[in-house]
């Protein structure tokens, strides 16, 4: 059934995962963003919400952003192209995909659960799942569109619940890359190492 296919999928990308190069690839694609200036910027928005409608890794795409860009620059960038495709995906589930994703979500019990929350207290309870890890973020974004939450209090909710786990990943590629700069002898001002750690915090 189509539970029994989504469970397969998501071993076999787990496997994948394990096998293929995932951090020479986005060592690459960072290199490519940093090279490319405003046009990165496109580039990583255009790829984010790929891989977010293809139920990929959006973590290594935000730790990479931390990496390539400065640290408030790369949260806005980020918030914002995540809040998109999380949109996007909304209404892919909503208006073309609704029967799949409902078959999908009606055989498992968290899923099921989620739905009734969602139904009792809409907005609310989208806020808080994505303060959690409890609901993937890449899958919950299709099926949040066969709930019956509205399309903006969703977008709204999506957007500020997600700030706080942007802004950790964000910080964490961002200390990476403050690490690398002072393995290499260049200094960070007291500011900015306060910026990540709150970041981090």
């Amino acid at each position: 059934g189509p539970a029994g296919l989504t469970d397969d999928l998501v071993h076999a990308l787990a496997v994948l995962a394990r096998f293929l190069p995932l951090r020479e690839w986005a060592a690459a694609f960072q290199g490519r963003l940093a090279g490319l200036g405003t046009r990165g910027v496109l580039l990583f928005a255009a790829v984010y919400v790929l891989v977010t409608l293809l139920l990929g890794p959006v973590w290594l795409l935000t730790l990479i952003a931390g990496l390539t860009y400065p640290l408030p620059a790369a949260v806005a960038l980020v918030s914002v192209v995540s809040t998109f495709a999380a949109a996007a995906a909304f209404l892919i589930a909503r208006y073309f995909v609704r029967r799949r994703i409902e078959a999908i979500a009606s055989r498992n019990p968290r899923f099921a659960a989620v739905d009734r929350a969602v139904g009792a207290k809409g907005w609310r309870i989208v806020f808080l799942l994505r303060l959690s890890p409890l609901v993937p973020y890449s899958f919950s974004n299709y099926f949040y569109g066969v709930t019956a939450i509205r399309f903006w209090p969703y977008v709204l909710s999506s957007w500020i619940g997600m700030l706080p786990i942007t802004v950790l990943y964000v910080s964490l590629g961002a200390a990476g890359k403050a690490a690398v700069g002072a393995a290499e002898g260049r200094t960070r001002s007291p500011w900015e190492w306060a910026a990540y750690a709150v970041g981090l915090a």
